[in-house]
């Protein structure tokens, strides 16, 4: 019907609650988990056989339904985004089987889940802004339901609502943005709009672009667009929490990136400037903010925001010709590491919360004396995700230092180290609290995470140090997917 990676995860959705009302009937309630666990793995097996094929020429898909035609179009960049998609969705889902075992409804959580990750899958794979939207949507319907997932409570349901109300006015943003562009090149296929970008300077094209950049920006979650996050993250459920963090907000980045780089090129709009004013903002923004919280996956939501600064500020970088492959792989390489990286530590901090009940760091304190397994991970990914040598974190900043300066860019360079140095701060004061402090009397019963929980934190640990102790694999599938979105392969 679409791509072998896509039916896998629509098939599976779509039988989860036949498994669910089976799940009731034996009284195995995780055998749901297990069933989107399973069917995580085999997409991943489709997008693994993708991998090596798309890389040298893209994989075009046409969608036919009576007059109407549009397309997939599944390139280097591509395949690159829906791997990390995948990989961190796999984890999250693993890890969800204990950690949601005391939650009802564990059926809808996982057809919800399977949906996200289908919309996610979809907006990467598109070949045109008509299919991406549609695709777009599903992600971020299924992102709402699953914010507000603990209905019982307050909290999730405040959030859910006004992250599903700012959401929204992104996507009408965004429609508004393709409504102009189609009026103005007759077409919203990339490759099409790709081949007419060099006549696409006028004023309304430039509307066009602002208003994409803005509506994609909600998701990306950029300064100032950014107040669902610190919300939406501590009110979902863990491991949500580490998808939105990891994956969905980074569906705004890729969308961004086909707008700038395929179609409104910087050669013909001047928007480097703009992209890194609102990249120091963002970064500054959620540093500053993070350096003020007490609830801990409060914390981590405002440190994705200074992430996606970073990252945006690589992009900025790539605008000037001589830093465009270096600019974009750094980004590229940066999304891949803030996914890993903070995708281990919601899940590390799930593990505290699951065994601790609560969020607040004060009645966190000491913990990790109690859980030495998701103290160390939690330890590793801190100081991977703060710039530490060694670690992938470091290898991903310092290609956006080197971008900075290839494109000349001191000033915001500075101000990019000055964040980096913020971000080790209250990293360290994390692992303080977290690790060296005296743990409490209340804590003598508490022992680690449960193994079902463990594995994927170890498995993203290992690939944080993976990374960096040996990024040459990584830094080069970076760089051909850049080249993939810059048309050179």
């Amino acid at each position: 019907m679409f791509s072998p990676p896509l039916d896998i995860l629509l098939i599976f959705a779509l039988t989860t609650p036949i498994i669910g009302w089976i799940s009731t009937k034996i009284k195995l309630k995780s055998l749901c988990g297990v069933y989107a666990v399973i069917g995580l793995a085999a997409s991943g097996y489709e997008i693994y056989k993708l991998f090596s094929r798309v890389f040298t020429k893209p994989e075009l898909i046409p969608i036919k339904a009576g007059s109407f035609e549009s397309c997939l179009r599944i390139d280097g960049l591509s395949i690159f985004m829906a791997s990390i998609f995948i990989l961190l969705g796999f984890f999250a889902t693993l890890y969800s089987i204990r950690y949601m075992e005391r939650d009802s409804g564990v059926t809808l959580y996982y057809t919800l889940l399977l949906i996200m990750i289908c919309g996610l899958l979809g907006v990467v794979f598109s070949g045109d802004f008509f299919t991406l939207f549609v695709f777009w949507e599903l992600m971020c319907i299924t992102s709402y339901m699953l914010v507000a997932f603990r209905k019982q409570h307050w909290e999730p349901i405040e959030a859910g609502l006004k992250y599903l109300v700012i959401s929204s006015a992104g996507s009408a943003t965004i429609l508004l943005g393709l409504s102009i562009l189609y009026g103005s090149a007759g077409t919203l296929n990339f490759i099409e709009l790709a081949t007419i970008a060099t006549q696409m300077s006028n004023i309304w094209c430039g509307i066009s672009l602002i208003f994409i950049i803005a509506g994609f920006g909600v998701k990306a979650a950029i300064f100032p667009f950014h107040t669902w996050l610190p919300d939406a993250h501590p009110a979902a459920p863990t491991p949500i929490s580490a998808l939105l963090s990891g994956i969905v907000i980074k569906a705004g980045v890729y969308a961004i990136l086909r707008s700038l780089f395929m179609i409104f090129l910087p050669v013909n709009f001047s928007w480097q400037t703009a992209i890194a004013i609102i990249s120091i903002l963002t970064m500054s923004f959620g540093n500053l903010a993070a350096l003020l919280q007490d609830d801990i996956k409060r914390l981590l939501a405002y440190s994705s925001i200074a992430q996606m600064g970073y990252i945006f500020f690589a992009i900025s970088t790539a605008a000037n010709p001589t830093a465009l492959t270096i600019g974009l792989t750094a980004a590229l390489l940066h999304v891949l590491n803030h996914a890993l990286m903070k995708g281990l530590l919601f899940l590390c901090a799930g593990a505290f919360i699951y065994r601790a009940g609560t969020r607040s760091l004060k009645e966190l304190a000491g913990i990790g004396h109690k859980m030495p397994v998701t103290a160390i991970a939690f330890t590793v990914g801190a100081l991977a995700i703060s710039g530490l040598p060694s670690l992938n974190g470091f290898v991903s900043e310092l290609m956006i230092v080197y971008a900075g300066i290839q494109a000349n860019m001191p000033i915001y360079t500075a101000i990019f180290l000055i964040n980096i140095l913020l971000g080790f701060a209250y990293y360290l004061r994390l692992i303080k609290i977290i690790v060296w402090s005296t743990p409490s009397k209340t804590f003598d019963k508490i022992r680690d995470a449960p193994l079902l929980m463990l594995v994927p934190i170890l498995a993203l640990t290992i690939t944080c140090i993976m990374i960096g102790v040996y990024p040459s694999p990584f830094i080069e599938t970076a760089r051909k997917a850049a080249n993939a979105l810059i048309g050179s392969f």
